[in-house]
């Protein structure tokens, strides 16, 4: 029902959509591209706010300037196709006093950088457009090199040109294999070249200083960023609006923009069929527009035509990650709406037909973030929502309908608010600490359970994959640490830092310019044991065999991320002990021989294997095997997964798909990894029962 009524609200929201009619940006002179005073001014300010409160000490040394440099060269040429080796070798002679230039807000060579890409942008842009006019042997064996950062810098023009040569045949390719006809491919992909130059030569100097100020702050570490005041104003908007539109954390990596994660409730995880990793490549306004590419596009552009008025509709072009650059585009038509806490709320189901444990019922909670409801709280409402409180009444259902043990999944679960980690874990220990956090100056604060007492003292299980991060490597982590439960599931994200928003202005009394804003990490989680979840996060007590397939994700595939540390441990009680090698002995049988798990497996390896490629061959015969060789693995193991739990299985390509079926495919495939961990506790439940003598009542 919940499908046909979304269908229907798709269509009469893409009658209602309004249509944005946009100014064309300004073109930018070279002439206007040099440093301002207040661009100055900024540098020195971010300068000394980083050497006093940043939480990683750095001596601002020529090492250190030259790493600065080498970030700004990745920032503007990923892919090494643009600038030569000479342009390199002179920009690192300008580097040599980049130390000192930075303390004093000298900004000419990031300026003088930033003009040579944009000549380079130009000339490669027009050698592009003389190959679309040419023919293209796709029968001829060679590869295209895929970005690496360890590749040379083209030593000459020549060079160059024989990497855009291999580098358009492959931009043709891929759009061939998603059966565009050569005439679309050539229009289109002169369309991308030529908007490359455009948003170029739309570069002004906030945007060069900007772009440049974060290769600084990142040399330092990730999460340390810049926003000038044009994007400071473009925060502010998006905060207002950030309970509307389509619900996705996104990034950019090289030329793609990629979905970084998709928020609980929004329309993007709603579908079903937007996916962590996935590439936007095109996007179009309402049914009909027509799609605009948008590779190469900067990140804030591409966000700026996927936002929109709630109930308008917006269509992705989407690259899966599996596909690499192999074709296999899928289109998704996607409702702009509000997220409302409802849909970010937690919620319970009981399982109980595990299978090994026969009358054992198992509760599950299912915590998409960690949410508080700070705007009724802060007007008076005793009865605000909040993600402990939701979890409190769910547990007092579930102990209702006897169950004899309760998994918390945090999967996809990307935090939120630290007050919520630290009160849901007082829910399951009686009291005592749950984190501890360290300034930038070594101030270490314990957050403690607020509330004395249990809201659940029975078996307990936490599920986490790669993508639970912040707030629920806390929870998690405290859980494992009190011995209070089992984690199950994959190591962490490992985001274990504290960022905060500084205004530059306020560090220089009295000035008229906007200076703009600086995100800055100043602190650190550590666990109550001591050690901190950054970096490593929380290691699961039992693996799924997926965890052994990861590739570099989360904070580990981030350069500059902050090491792993430990600090003391607090004062702290277990609350008892978790015995897990048989436990993890009865789950490796069963996982061995589940089709679920199979599946699953297998689309690990599909995405190890695209991560591992270096090379990606320019015949269409073998490109095309490929593809269809890597489709048809997943199908045929996702579709024996199905049969196997007696769901007929469909094709989200087919236009004529049921949506009913559709969803109990994707809610059977969500499921696996669940079942599993309920498995694994109702195994503990009756483990308990032989090891545990009963209690006797006593008058």
């Amino acid at each position: 029902m919940r499908s046909r009524l979304s269908r229907l609200v798709f269509f009469v929201a893409a009658f209602l959509a309004a249509t944005l009619v946009l100014a064309a940006p300004r073109q930018v002179p070279l002439s206007e591209l040099f440093p301002s005073p207040a661009q100055t001014k900024s540098a020195v300010v971010i300068n000394k706010v980083l050497e006093r409160f940043h939480y990683k000490k750095v001596d601002l040394d020529s090492a250190f300037a030259q790493n600065v440099l080498d970030n700004y060269l990745k920032a503007l040429d990923p892919s090494r196709a643009f600038f030569l080796a000479r342009d390199v070798e002179r920009f690192k002679g300008g580097a040599k006093r980049l130390d000192e230039g930075l303390r004093r807000g000298e900004l000419d060579l990031a300026f003088d950088v930033f003009r040579v890409y944009r000549m380079r942008v130009d000339e490669r842009v027009v050698y592009a457009e003389s190959l679309l006019k040419g023919p293209f042997d796709f029968d001829r064996d060679e590869t295209f090199r895929l970005d690496s950062p360890d590749v040379a810098w083209a030593k000459d023009s020549a060079e160059l040109d024989e990497i855009w040569r291999r580098r358009v045949k492959n931009d043709f390719l891929t759009l061939r294999l998603a059966d565009k006809t050569d005439e679309e491919i050539r229009d289109r992909l002169s369309e991308r070249y030529q908007g490359l130059v455009r948003r170029t030569h739309q570069f002004d100097g906030n945007d060069v200083f900007q772009t440049f100020m974060n290769a600084y702050t990142q040399t330092l570490e990730p999460h340390t960023s810049y926003m000038s005041p044009s994007t400071s104003e473009n925060f502010d908007i998006s905060m207002k609006l950030s309970l509307e539109g389509i619900g996705a954390v996104l990034r950019a990596d090289n030329e793609y923009t990629v979905i970084q994660s998709t928020v609980p409730g929004g329309p993007a995880r709603e579908s079903g069929q937007v996916q962590t990793g996935d590439r936007i490549v095109g996007v179009a306004q309402g049914l009909e527009g027509a799609i605009e590419d948008v590779v190469g596009w900067r990140l804030q552009d591409v966000v700026d035509k996927i936002r929109g008025p709630k109930g308008s509709v917006v269509r992705l072009q989407l690259l899966p990650k599996s596909a690499a650059t192999n074709g296999g585009v899928r289109e998704v038509a996607i409702v702009r709406n509000e997220i409302k806490l409802e849909d970010q709320a937690a919620k319970a189901l009981v399982l109980d037909d595990l299978g090994n444990a026969p009358g054992v019922r198992i509760g599950v909670i299912e915590i998409p973030a960690f949410y508080r409801d700070f705007q009724a709280e802060g007007s008076g409402d005793r009865n605000f929502r909040s993600t402990t409180r939701d979890v409190r009444q769910l547990i007092d259902d579930l102990v209702l309908k006897g169950v004899e043990g309760i998994v918390i999944d945090l999967r996809g679960n990307g935090g939120g608010s630290l007050a919520e980690a630290t009160s849901l874990t007082g829910l399951f220990i009686d009291t005592g600490p749950v984190v501890q956090v360290k300034d930038a100056f070594g101030k270490i604060e314990v957050e403690t359970d607020p509330e004395p007492g249990l809201a659940y003292r029975g078996p307990l299980a936490v599920l986490v994959d790669r993508d639970s991060a912040s707030a629920s490597e806390i929870f998690a982590g405290a859980i494992q640490d009190y011995g209070r439960g089992l984690v199950i599931g994959e190591p962490t994200f490992g985001k274990g830092t504290v960022q905060t928003l500084i205004d530059l202005n306020r560090y220089v009394p009295g000035e008229q310019n906007n200076l703009g804003r600086l995100r800055l990490t100043m602190a650190e989680f550590f666990r109550i044991s001591g050690g901190s979840t950054q970096l490593r996060g929380v290691e699961p007590d039992i693996r799924f065999p997926t965890a052994e397939l990861m590739v570099e994700h989360g904070e580990r595939s981030l350069d500059n991320a902050l090491p792993w540390t430990r600090i003391r441990p607090a004062d702290y009680k277990k609350a008892g002990s978790v015995s897990v090698d048989l436990l993890a002995l009865q789950s490796a049988e069963r996982v061995s021989k589940d089709p679920g798990f199979t599946m699953l497996v297998e689309r690990s390896k599909l995405m190890r294997d695209v991560e591992a490629q270096t090379h990606v061959s320019l015949q269409e015969k073998a490109r095309r095997e490929d593809d269809k060789r890597r489709g048809s693995v997943f199908k045929e193991q996702q579709n024996a997964y199905l049969r196997a739990r007696g769901i007929a299985p469909v094709d989200e390509e087919d236009e004529q798909v049921d949506e009913d079926l559709l969803d109990a495919q994707r809610e059977a495939i969500a499921r696996i990894q669940v079942e599993e961990a309920a498995r694994i506790l109702a195994d503990a439940v009756l483990l308990d029962r032989t090891e545990r003598p009963r209690a006797v009542m006593r008058d």
